[in-house]
């Protein structure tokens, strides 16, 4: 940047008095810092980079102290970006505000495929750090893991499964993706059975692979309990809430069996414990049924979510869950977005493909289109029955998608009394959260401002007098948290 870039830079962290997701704060007036590791790391992981800013003491208010010599901090500040694997290439900044030097250090991203950046001196594991709001977080394993397994292109969903036998596949099912997969290819129509599963992946040397069992097991759970999906219904809004009867949960099921098979029986968990709005029109008489969530939607986003999610031994003890709320459906599924892929970019390239095996049967069984067109599909759906966009969220550990329903949208009613004394800014978040729970970074982009500013000036306050919700009380840090307008409030607008 150039210095008047880091002039401002330096007046914005005054201003809101904090570090930030892409802005970390050294003193640096006594000497370089040793350690900047865990921040070398962290900012070299997520795709923005960041800064760090040399001649700010936080613990004095952020006030401009200056460095102790600009020219020798950089050069020990390059040494600590050699020892990193990859090696960080920092760009420099040197401006001069209230006649004290001031340095930065821009540390840009890296390509996901070299990733993760890490701490030679520490090793893979133990060097490896990621960014949380102001924080530089140790990577957990499989965190660590995900980026390795994109790189290295492991197939976890080909891995033979211990005590499976071709004896406990489902023939007859068996039988018919050979016939949908030979009927299409002709050449492979040539060869036998068995030569056409080893080539599919679904065996290894005669040995069912974990997609094989996963795709026609006559009981997967018997290998793997826990790759099944586990859907409830939570009589409010928020984990925890209990009926009148003291219930914390309406209707509660473990979905097993081959992946068609949870696809089906989950679909219709959903059918079963979703409202039902029925409208007669006054001038025919004609009855009009409108589900709260559109059927072929929920059917494309467990499908997703089933293809999709990790197969790795990582997370084969984490089931898909499937969260009905009152007023919206939650789907999640372990393991994040794979490879280069983005939230921004879900259903507008085509993507890497964590299972292609899997992904591959469900089209010759009829289950997917398998043209990337899911995302697409769900969209259009939710926009055609006037309901929001699915709100897509994803982590080194889970993948999250938010549906709401537009019975519980339409009859919600919130706002702001007139004589609360709310600002305007506050005002807007009220009207912001009514529509859905909302997250910090959505917060700091309707004000245009720093996630930690905005939650320090305007959330919190309304968090503590009850104007909002969290979705996650007993944690309100967690990253996952969410911000709805409560129920008690009415809006007023002129």
């Amino acid at each position: 940047m150039l210095a008047e870039g880091l002039i401002d830079l330096v007046h914005q962290i005054q201003e809101q008095r904090c570090e930030m997701q892409t802005v970390e704060v050294k003193a640096a007036k006594e000497g370089c810092p040793s350690r900047l590791y865990d921040t070398l790391s962290s900012f070299s992981n997520q795709d923005d980079g960041g800064v760090i800013v040399f001649g700010l003491d936080e613990r004095q208010g952020f006030e401009v102290v200056g460095v102790y010599d600009a020219q020798d901090l950089q050069k020990h500040v390059a040494e600590q970006c050699s020892q990193m694997q990859p090696s960080v290439r920092a760009v420099f900044t040197v401006a001069s505000v209230a006649d004290k030097m001031i340095v930065s250090a821009e540390i840009p991203g890296i390509d996901m495929s070299d990733r993760p950046c890490y701490y030679r001196g520490r090793g893979r594991l133990k060097g490896s750090f990621v960014r949380v709001g102001d924080a530089d977080e140790p990577m957990t394993e499989y965190e660590v893991y995900s980026y390795e397994a994109f790189r290295k292109k492991y197939r976890d969903e080909i891995e033979p499964v211990d005590r499976a036998t071709k004896s406990t596949l489902d023939a007859q099912k068996l039988g018919h993706y050979l016939s949908s997969i030979t009927s299409s290819k002709p050449n492979l129509a040539q060869l036998d059975d068995d030569t056409v599963l080893e080539l599919m992946s679904i065996t290894r040397d005669g040995v069912p692979t974990l997609a094989g069992v996963m795709l026609f097991s006559l009981y997967p759970q018997a290998y793997f309990p826990q790759l099944s999906i586990v859907a409830t219904v939570i009589p409010g809004t928020e984990p925890g809430v209990v009926d009148g009867e003291g219930n914390r949960f309406l209707d509660n099921k473990r979905i097993e069996g081959t992946l068609d098979e949870q696809l089906a029986e989950a679909l219709a968990f959903v059918r079963s414990n979703m409202k039902v709005a029925t409208r007669i029109d006054p001038k025919t008489g004609k009855r009009t049924d409108r589900d709260e969530y559109p059927v072929e939607a929920v059917r494309e986003l467990i499908l997703n979510a089933l293809i999709h999610r990790d197969y790795s031994v990582h997370t084969q003890g984490m089931p898909i869950q499937i969260l009905m709320y009152r007023g919206r459906l939650e789907i999640v599924n372990p393991g994040g977005l794979y490879g280069r892929l983005t939230v921004d970019d879900l259903g507008k390239m085509q993507p890497d493909t964590r299972n292609p095996v899997i992904a591959t049967a469900m089209e010759a069984l009829g289950k997917t289109e398998n043209r990337y067109s899911g995302i697409p599909t769900v969209r259009r759906l939710l926009a055609e029955a006037g309901m929001p966009a699915p709100v897509f969220e994803s982590s080194r550990g889970q993948f999250r998608v938010t549906v709401m329903g537009k019975q519980a949208r339409e009859e919600r009613c919130i706002a702001v009394i007139d004589d609360t004394g709310l600002t305007e800014q506050q005002r807007k978040i009220a009207e912001f959260c009514a529509e859905k729970p909302r997250s910090r970074s959505e917060l700091a982009e309707l004000l245009g401002a720093q996630a930690a500013y905005v939650m320090r000036r305007y959330v919190n306050p309304m968090v503590e007098s009850g104007m909002l919700v969290l979705s996650l009380p007993e944690t309100p840090r967690s990253s996952r948290q969410r911000f709805t307008t409560a129920d008690r409030l009415v809006i007023r607008r002129p």
